[in-house]
């Protein structure tokens, strides 16, 4: 089972667009997938077509060790795919974790328990660098790091190589990271964006890459991710090219 924890603490990225067409995108390949909801804002469990509020067990009874993940696990309209929602109590979860000894180890130990269940977990963490990010890093195989084509995501890039590479020395030494580029546009300066994640990722950097258009925040407001709400879009084919582009490299 591979574990995928998307991850930048800058808003606004792709994160939760990204989680839920990857995630469609490897139910088409016929990978049974688990999305997991790490924001206190429900952005997945909304953009999915879900209330966030109308759910009685979440990833925050999850974090607390009240509920185990096949409880709180919901199934998608996506075939091959299911959800263990979130909502606006996953903000407490912080703090109480703080109080936990081994807090770190939680999130790990719940996905070990369902490993034989699916073939990818994909996280959705927080836009920001705390507790449930660092717990999403711990848990997972692989940091798959959304990247805007602008010059502030290159700063928030280094900040977030810092904590993968703590997360490496100190808990979890076999984390690897992956970069794609994401709302890519035509202007020069996001052109020279483009080419300097390539030069500074290296070969870390997925080829694919999405392009910015508006059927993305269309598709979230239906309640689909867009490969099913728009199936033959460009984005929608951009995120079958990264999907077949981490498999291969998990092969």
């Amino acid at each position: 089972m591979a574990i995928y924890a998307l991850c930048n603490q800058k808003g606004g990225v792709g994160k939760t667009t990204s989680t839920a067409n990857l995630g469609a995108a490897f139910a088409e390949q016929e990978k049974k997938v688990l999305l997991c909801d790490l924001d206190p804002q429900g952005g997945l469990t909304t953009s999915l077509g879900f209330d966030p509020d109308s759910f009685e067990l979440t990833m925050y009874h999850v974090f607390l060790e009240e509920a185990e993940i096949p409880q709180a696990t919901i199934q998608t309209n996506i075939p091959g795919v299911r959800l263990v929602p979130a909502n606006l109590d996953l903000a407490g979860a912080e703090a109480e974790l703080l109080r936990e000894i081994g807090w770190h180890e939680i999130l790990p130990g719940a996905l070990q328990a369902v490993q034989a269940d699916y073939d990818l977990i994909l996280l959705d963490c927080p836009p920001s660098l705390g507790i449930i990010t660092s717990s999403a890093l711990a848990a997972a195989n692989t940091a798959l790091v959304p990247l805007q084509c602008e010059y502030l995501s290159l700063r928030a890039l280094k900040q977030l190589h810092k904590i993968i590479a703590k997360t490496r020395r100190r808990v979890n030494p076999d984390l690897d990271m992956l970069i794609f580029r994401t709302m890519f546009t035509r202007t020069s300066h996001a052109k020279e964006v483009f080419d300097e994640i390539g030069n500074i990722g290296g070969e870390r950097v997925l080829s694919a890459y999405t392009k910015r258009t508006i059927k993305v925040a269309d598709s979230s407001a239906s309640g689909q991710p867009l490969l099913m709400y728009s199936s033959n879009s460009e984005v929608a084919g951009a995120y079958r090219e990264l999907a077949q582009e981490i498999m291969n490299r998990e092969e």
